[in-house]
């Protein structure tokens, strides 16, 4: 079982390494542990421009159970707790749970994936569920006091960038889509991607182009024998 799980782990690691949103390394290089930081590229976010570290911590037996997740600084937000921790339902054992009202679709499930986990927590922090706060005052600060509320994000912010590590360069809207090149990828950037942004594909090309070719092929055959018969 565990054996499975480090093969998963370590795809999902290399592929989530290209991502300029988030900036994850090994723990000890062990691959049930992860030293992550989630990076806010949108710029309508309070978050935007934060470097937010966290360290996820995976099961042996991962898919069939969920990873723990929890911020080294802690963020002042309703479903984060004082100590990190989150609450959110992706990160729950799978099953209903009728305590909580939480239905199958909205826990863990073998199918789920790190990529998908760190989305549902980046779109967590600006869409904050207050019905069960994890942070009770925090969550009455957001329906109440929503210019303070804003105040304190902003603070969570600044102190994020210290953990910018030194010579790290931070990513901004503009490069979002841009992966991180490793060695003998290609970075593609939107402006390159003529062909993609017309609703085709470089594939789609080379198939036009050898239809074409079998076109003018039949023609010229055609050509031959008209001046055969002639």
């Amino acid at each position: 079982m565990a054996e499975v799980a480090q093969r998963i782990l370590m795809n999902e690691f290399k592929a989530l390494s290209k991502e300029t949103w988030t900036n994850i390394e090994l723990v000890n290089e062990n691959v049930f542990e992860w030293s992550i930081a989630l990076i806010v590229l949108n710029e309508e976010s309070m978050y935007y421009g934060g470097y937010f570290k966290a360290k996820m911590t995976f099961p042996r037996n991962f898919p069939y159970s969920p990873p723990d997740f929890k911020f080294v600084r802690p963020l002042y937000h309703p479903n984060i707790y004082p100590d990190g921790r989150l609450c959110i339902s992706i990160l729950h054992p799978p099953g209903e749970d009728e305590k909580s009202g939480e239905t199958a679709a909205e826990r863990w499930n073998p199918a789920q994936r790190v990529e998908t986990v760190l989305i549902s927590i980046l779109s967590l922090l600006d869409d904050a569920e207050v019905s069960s706060p994890a942070n009770v005052d925090a969550g009455v600060m957001l329906r109440t006091k929503p210019t303070e509320y804003k105040e304190m994000v902003k603070k969570d912010l600044e102190l994020s960038k210290q953990d910018i590590p030194e010579g790290f360069v931070m990513p901004t809207y503009e490069t979002a889509w841009k992966k991180k090149e490793d060695e003998g990828d290609f970075d593609m950037s939107w402006e390159d991607s003529d062909v993609e942004s017309f609703g085709g594909s470089e594939s789609d090309v080379d198939e036009d182009q050898e239809m074409d070719s079998d076109f003018e092929g039949e023609e010229d055959d055609a050509e031959d024998e008209d001046e055969d018969d002639k």
